[in-house]
């Protein structure tokens, strides 16, 4: 690199800057080295700035004739320096589209896509069964007043059958009026509610998560799913229950599953029953069958008729009105239905086991 000179600038010395710089400048391969040749001559102390600075001691005439070879050379080396900046991105292009360069012979990559959780999936096979059948989806607060959560599904303050839901409180009072508010322990508060916004008839079920202060197990979680189902209007009686939740045992579990309802109790409901089909697992021998623990039959649901305090409650006419109401657990479905044997399955998050829904 020439140093800026001190001696009185001549035609000379001048066309040896710019063999130098152009020598240089040819050997450069990035950027940064190229900037730093730009300052070296055509910066504010570089080699051909200090040229143009001496002029001035020259004589007229000769300052004319080298202060105009001075800015040609200026002009030489800014021109080719755009040049050969020009030439390294250029070459940096082509190698950055060589080094990523798409082979379109090659099979391309399959987009990942996601889906269904099994508990979203089952929920929503249940829905459309019933929906099949005439009944609406609709859904309700996961946060609920005791009011609906147990007052109106007759289970009053200090009646035992609290103790069956396991309640998670929340440290909350309402200065309208109404009193104690928890996570909902079953989407049963919106047969309530949807009885208190409609007249009859109704056919609706709702799908929804639930809460409960419970120690996990193979068959319990603290947070999972319900499907509520309620039907009310004239004349309903137990055989449409019955008929309805046949028809929708065998569309999720196959035409061949036997249905097996016995009595049970469940306070907004008057009879009370559960249903269960026959293991498909044992195809209901019961024959040391881990799955029905050698019953032959598994339970799916629990249902009865709507109890006419519950009716009662809402205003509708017990004389008139009948109705029935269900509920069941989609993970349970889905543990029957796919043979899953650990409900904690469902939200551990584990990629193997969703991947295979």
């Amino acid at each position: 690199m020439t140093e800026p000179s001190a001696q009185p600038p001549t035609a000379q010395s001048i066309d040896e800057i710019i063999r130098s710089a152009l020598a240089e400048l040819e050997s450069l391969e990035n950027l940064e080295a190229v900037d730093q040749w730009r300052v070296s001559y055509l910066g504010r102390r570089g080699s051909l700035t200090a040229v143009l600075r001496s002029l001035s001691s020259l004589e007229v005439e000769e300052r004319r004739t080298i202060g105009a070879r001075a800015n040609q050379a200026k002009i030489t080396l800014e021109d080719r320096l755009e040049d050969r900046v020009r030439h390294i991105n250029e070459d940096a292009l082509k190698r950055s589209a060589s080094r990523d360069r798409l082979d379109v012979t090659l099979p391309g990559r399959p987009a990942l896509a996601g889906r269904l959780h099994p508990t979203t999936k089952i929920v929503r096979e249940i829905c459309n069964v019933f929906v099949a059948m005439g009944f609406g989806v609709v859904e309700g607060p996961e946060v609920e007043w005791d009011h609906y959560n147990f007052e109106m599904l007759n289970i009053p303050k200090g009646h035992p059958a609290r103790d069956m839901w396991n309640t998670l409180w929340m440290d909350y009072e309402d200065p309208a009026g109404e009193k104690a508010m928890l996570l909902r322990t079953h989407t049963s508060p919106m047969q309530a509610r949807v009885m208190e916004s409609r007249e009859p008839p109704i056919r609706v079920v709702v799908p929804g998560k639930c809460y409960r202060y419970e120690a996990t197990d193979a068959t319990h979680e603290w947070h999972f799913y319900q499907v509520e189902g309620l039907a009310v209007g004239e004349g309903i009686t137990f055989a449409d229950l019955k008929g309805t939740l046949y028809e929708f045992a065998r569309k999720m579990f196959g035409e061949e599953r036997q249905i097996r309802f016995r009595c049970d109790y469940f306070p907004f409901v008057e009879p009370g029953v559960d249903l269960s089909i026959d293991c498909f697992a044992c195809d209901g021998d019961g024959d040391g069958c881990r799955i029905c623990r050698d019953s032959g039959w598994i339970e799916i649901l629990g249902a009865g008729m709507v109890h006419p305090k519950v009716l009662e409650g809402v205003g509708y006419d017990t004389g008139k009105y009948t109705g029935f109401a269900f509920g069941m657990g989609p993970e349970r479905i889905a543990m029957l239905k796919y043979g899953i044997d650990d409900i904690r399955h469902f939200y551990a998050n584990d990629l193997r086991f969703l991947r295979q829904f």
